[in-house]
């Protein structure tokens, strides 16, 4: 396919947020989870059953990230975001119409559908930093804003805009659930494609007009290497890096899986009688709050740095957390439980544009599609564990409605991310021997012993 001459950078912006809402649905599975656990009801998974598909999407994210970005690099973004987003409609017109069981749904929603997210997430990424290296922060957020909001979208349209698609949705005599998959799936592939048109990397050697790449490097501390991934993944920065977006991860992973469930059982608890209707408000805002906060710490971190604003966001996290059992939920404070919801989701949203800009920050701009692919096996790692660790406790309860049930889980999530930020706070970038890696500056003496030497 014949690549189109981009003339404004910010039509790639725009391109990157109609593949990310596309992408964005992963993060609507909670809005099924209650038709797929009803004890009376057509599918009858457990709790941890529910919560092995949407880990099994997340995890298949993760992995094929890695492969997104070394095929990307080789092939050039189209291919591969094109690629995506066809695995990801296959994945949900598939589990529509064979999806009525459990591991139909892990397969074709869960390893398929997560599939073709983890081939189609990386490229606005990696095509946005190599066009905005000045807004590195703000230009992830926004490439990754939609993945926040598309959430929201496909949330409302399944919960209740226009009736809600649950209610009203019948394709092919399908029973509701599958008939959105199947809907799901069609409007994924067609967003994902109109997306991939404008994915094309700058001309080689593109510096923005009027930037200077030494302005940000001391703020960020940019290593001025550009590392290849078996050079970053022998160094220590690279494995604090990752332990911190696990850490931080999952407590927005583990809210993502169990808002639904755990917002009725504490807020029925206390006796309100329209914790349903207050459950699903507190889901939208969490993913508009997702959105918001990518671009929000994005440009954060373009002010006060990487490092400080990853260390102010997990703190942050840590806090809300903690709370948000004891402080919100416990005493069944309605608007409290979606202005919890909605932090969360902000800070949550703020690892997708943070780690992005200082895995490139750290190792280079060069390769940032594949070495994030790396970092961002984290994800999955914290996609397993986050909704695995509310599956379990809720499972080992005995789906017992006692909001009582979820103080571990909140508990255990806002430690792990106090531990990340005091992580973060130990972490610097590497800084290799002059001219040990590509891209290094040398010394001025070596560059001048080196020009004497061919002189000679």
């Amino acid at each position: 396919m014949k690549s189109l001459l981009i003339r404004n950078r910010w039509i790639v912006v725009i391109g990157a947020i109609f593949i990310q809402l596309a992408l964005g649905a992963i993060y609507s599975w909670s809005v099924f989870t209650k038709l797929l656990t009803e004890a009376d009801g057509l599918y009858r998974f457990s709790v941890t059953e529910a919560a092995w598909v949407f880990s099994a999407g997340l995890a298949t994210f993760a992995v094929v990230m890695v492969l997104a970005g070394r095929w990307q690099a080789k092939a050039g973004p189209r291919i591969v975001s094109l690629s995506g987003g066809l695995l990801l409609g296959l994945g949900y017109i598939l589990g529509g119409f064979l999806g009525s069981t459990f591991w139909a749904q892990l397969g074709f929603i869960g390893v398929l559908g997560g599939a073709g997210i983890g081939l189609a997430y990386v490229v606005p990424i990696a095509v946005g930093v190599k066009w905005f290296p000045d807004k590195k922060g703000l230009i992830t957020g926004l490439a990754v804003a939609g993945f926040g909001f598309g959430a929201t979208i496909w949330v409302k349209l399944a919960g209740s805009w226009f009736g809600g698609l649950l209610n009203t949705a019948e394709v092919f005599g399908l029973p509701p659930v599958q008939s959105v998959f199947v809907l799901y799936g069609i409007a994924f592939t067609v967003l994902v494609f109109l997306g991939s048109l404008v994915m094309v990397n700058p001309p080689e050697g593109y510096v923005p007009e009027g930037w200077a790449p030494q302005e940000l490097s001391d703020k960020n501390g940019n290593s001025g290497v550009e590392y290849t991934s078996r050079m970053m993944l022998r160094t220590p920065q690279f494995y604090m890096l990752w332990s911190v977006f696990i850490f931080s991860a999952l407590a927005g992973l583990m809210v993502i899986y169990c808002i639904k469930l755990f917002g009725l059982d504490a807020l029925s608890h206390q006796g309100i009688a329209d914790a349903g209707a207050i459950t699903g408000t507190a889901m939208a805002w969490y993913a508009i709050f997702n959105g918001l906060g990518r671009i929000a710490w994005g440009g954060v971190s373009d002010r006060i740095g990487r490092k400080a604003a990853i260390i102010t966001m997990t703190v942050f996290q840590g806090v809300i957390m903690l709370a948000m059992y004891h402080g919100f939920i416990y005493f069944g404070l309605s608007l409290g439980f979606v202005i919890a919801a909605s932090i969360v989701g902000f800070n949550f949203g703020g690892n997708f544009a943070l780690f992005p800009a200082i895995t490139a920050d750290f190792f280079g701009n060069k390769r940032v599609g594949s070495n994030y692919g790396w970092m961002f096996t984290a994800y999955g790692i914290a996609g397993i564990a986050g909704p695995m660790l509310a599956g379990l406790f809720k499972d080992a309860a005995e789906n017992s409605l006692d909001p009582k049930v979820w103080m571990a889980p909140f508990i255990i999530a806002g430690l792990a991310c106090l531990a990340g930020a005091l992580i973060m706070t130990l972490a610097q970038p590497p800084r290799p021997e002059p001219g040990q890696y590509e891209g290094q500056k040398q010394k001025p003496e070596l560059s001048a012993k080196k020009l004497e030497r061919v002189a000679a």
